[in-house]
């Protein structure tokens, strides 16, 4: 890539987000161009477990981009049958005392107003649902809607399935302005690519492409360990977590955090999290984390005391401080879109943010109220505030 492109839109980041942000944008007639400075799937989405999910979301404007979300992903599942190993597992969220099976009754509650199925789940029938869980819980929660893809094959699907034309291994340097102060593009080590639309959808990186524009956008990294078990066979039927995962995603604490989160796959590993911790984009192994996390597990699952961890791995899910992505057109800079700070849900509410972003883009009104998720939202001062983790080059 020498010479000078031109297309509709330039989609900078080829994880999840950014491959659903190219199939809509293309569903939807515009030519599009992905550039990633890695390969598809390389960042955030390659770590992360593919999931779907409603069931650890309040009644909101996250949870409405959830569902859409959701039925989206039901419509690609049709489409391409297993290619994207798409699984509706559901989920099954756990108390350990009566007030805490109360305290998620009370959390679903407001889930069935807007939308959610969300079934109340007694003792007994919990060890129908997943005969190995621990014995003495009180109940639990089952969201039959919640559902898992693996992630890298989905993300590069929808890329291919896009028509896109894709660069890999091309990072971006500039956010190509004209006189007036809107896109015209963007500047990468292999080239310039011009167009009137350029979208962010470079996850943890966002806010350093967002700066390459001349605005800000506070995506910090939060890190995250994943253990990942020995192939076994089928003995976790759903994603199971304890109540206090909830909590945790939603918490604003630097300091590390975990929570019980298990869940098999089609493969047979069990995939085991959540860690959840600012510390930049340090990529150092932690021990406490990966004890916790097997501690949290085993109190799920006694049967994981006996079974072996062949791997673990990390990621950086794209913080923004209020918990909500930054989804939409920049005011302040006409032309530039941003579709990232997902934190942990990219996955899930790809799909949902792709097509709002198409959208918009090609002049129609999005399916929800894009106010809450508006980039300009912050003012500056929080993200200088936040600042003080190390940086990556942007996608």
């Amino acid at each position: 890539m020498s010479k000078r492109l031109t297309c509709d839109v330039v989609v900078v980041g080829a994880g999840m987000v950014g491959a659903a942000c190219a199939l809509y944008a293309a569903r939807s007639g515009l030519e599009v161009i992905v550039v990633d400075r890695g390969p598809v799937a390389g960042g955030t989405t390659g770590a992360g477990e593919g999931n779907l999910l409603v069931s650890d979301k309040e009644p909101g404007p996250e949870l409405e981009l959830a569902l859409l979300s959701g039925r989206l992903w039901t419509e690609l599942a049709e489409e391409v049958g297993d290619v994207i190993e798409y699984e509706l597992k559901g989920g099954v969220v756990v108390a350990s005392t009566s007030d805490g099976l109360e305290a998620l009754e009370k959390f679903a509650t407001g889930q069935r107003a807007a939308g959610v199925e969300a079934v109340r789940v007694d003792a007994g029938r919990l060890r129908e649902l997943e005969p190995h869980l621990a014995p003495g819980l009180t109940g639990g929660v089952l969201y039959p809607q919640d559902a898992q893809v693996m992630p890298t094959l989905a993300a590069a699907h929808l890329v291919r399935a896009s028509g896109a034309r894709l660069f890999t291994g091309a990072a971006v340097t500039e956010v190509l302005r004209g006189a007036d102060g809107a896109v015209r593009g963007v500047r990468t080590g292999r080239g310039e690519i011009h167009a009137p639309h350029v979208v962010n959808a470079a996850g943890t990186w966002g806010g350093e492409l967002a700066a390459l524009a001349g605005v800000s956008l506070p995506v910090l990294p939060r890190r995250g360990f994943v253990l990942v078990t020995e192939p076994l066979p089928r003995l976790v039927h759903h994603k199971v977590y304890a109540a206090d995962y909830v909590a945790d995603v939603a918490s604003d604490s630097a300091a590390l955090q975990t929570s019980p989160v298990v869940e098999g796959t089609a493969a047979g590993p069990v995939l085991i999290g959540a860690t959840r911790e600012r510390v930049g984009f340090d990529r150092s192994l932690s021990l406490p984390a990966l004890r916790a996390l097997a501690a949290g597990a085993t109190r799920l699952f006694p049967f994981l005391e006996r079974v072996r961890a062949m791997r673990t791995y990390l990621g950086f899910r794209p913080y923004m401080p209020d918990h909500l992505p930054a989804i939409g057109p920049d005011p302040r800079v006409p032309g530039l879109f941003h579709a990232c700070g997902h934190e942990g849900a990219g996955i899930g509410l790809s799909t949902g943010t792709g097509q709002l972003i198409a959208q918009v883009l090609a002049g129609h009104a999005p399916d929800l109220d894009l106010a809450p998720f508006r980039p300009d939202r912050f003012p500056a001062s929080d993200f200088d505030a936040d600042s003080d983790c190390d940086s990556e080059e942007a996608s």
